[in-house]
């Protein structure tokens, strides 16, 4: 395949940039040139139903509606412990009557929300952009807020605090990884075990050599701040992004075998 472009979407977060750095720059010895799309989340979710990408990062959450194209790669994706989403507010004890912000309808930290607030009866879900969020119900635009990522480290500059931490909440309850951001390889135009070969190559050169994706991780980082990168990619690039694992894949089963048993999502086939 080397020679044809691989179609790739991933989001500008620091720990997509960090990844796949040297896989897009042709870094990664016998792996194809890469035709790189940067898109948040909710956008490869839906991208990805029409088959759009080669290698496409989606939410774990939109996985049963898109494994009849694409096979689950066990490594790249975001998955780990004490990095899960928050539900933010000003001064809220619960989400009755509220209307809470979220950052895609198809997101894992949706899904999370959906099976913790299962027995709450928010008045209104809106989906709106996630810079949105933290600053639209600091200004009460929104009573509450469901955040990712690097707001785990920003939201107390905004006067908010965490009603709920949902990673702690997934932790306690299953003792397992929060699953958040996957890979997937399209079938009958990726080979998975090559590709699974270029992005742990990718990985390892990025740890090899952090220095070498600086720039290109800090001007893709949506206005982060160096400290800010920095913790978001120690974080979220960990040793499940080399290697799912048993309880990588035991923590995909338990999320989308739970979202399937309360009706939220189709059933899918178990990942061991």
């Amino acid at each position: 395949m080397v020679g044809v472009a691989l179609s790739l979407a991933v989001s500008p977060c620091p720990n997509d940039t960090f990844v796949f750095h040297a896989l897009i720059h042709g870094l990664v010895p016998g792996a194809p040139p890469v035709d790189l799309t940067f898109a948040d989340v909710d956008v490869t979710n839906t991208a990805a139903l029409d088959g759009a990408f080669d290698l496409v990062k989606v939410s774990y959450a939109a996985l049963p509606w898109l494994l009849g194209d694409y096979e689950l790669l066990p490594c790249g994706g975001a998955l780990g412990r004490g990095c899960g989403p928050l539900v933010l507010t000003r001064d809220r004890a619960d989400l009755n009557g509220a209307t809470v912000a979220v950052p895609g309808d198809r997101t894992t930290a949706y899904l999370l929300f959906r099976l913790w607030a299962a027995e709450q009866r928010p008045a209104r879900i809106e989906v709106v952009p996630f810079h949105e969020i933290m600053p639209g119900v600091a200004e009460g635009r929104f009573d509450a807020g469901l955040v990712i990522h690097e707001a785990r480290f920003t939201y107390p500059r905004y006067g908010l605090s965490a009603l709920v931490d949902l990673g702690e909440w997934w932790e306690s309850d299953t003792g397992l990884p929060i699953p958040l951001g996957a890979i997937l390889a399209k079938r009958g135009t990726v080979d998975p075990a090559a590709a699974t070969g270029w992005i742990r190559e990718s990985l390892r050169h990025g740890w090899r050599d952090p220095a070498a994706s600086q720039d290109f991780v800090l001007a893709n980082a949506q206005e982060m701040e160096p400290t800010v990168v920095k913790q978001h990619i120690e974080l979220y690039v960990n040793e499940f992004t080399l290697e799912l694992g048993e309880d990588g894949l035991a923590a995909a089963d338990a999320l989308l075998g739970r979202a399937a048993a309360a009706g939220l999502t189709p059933a899918v086939p178990s990942f061991r």
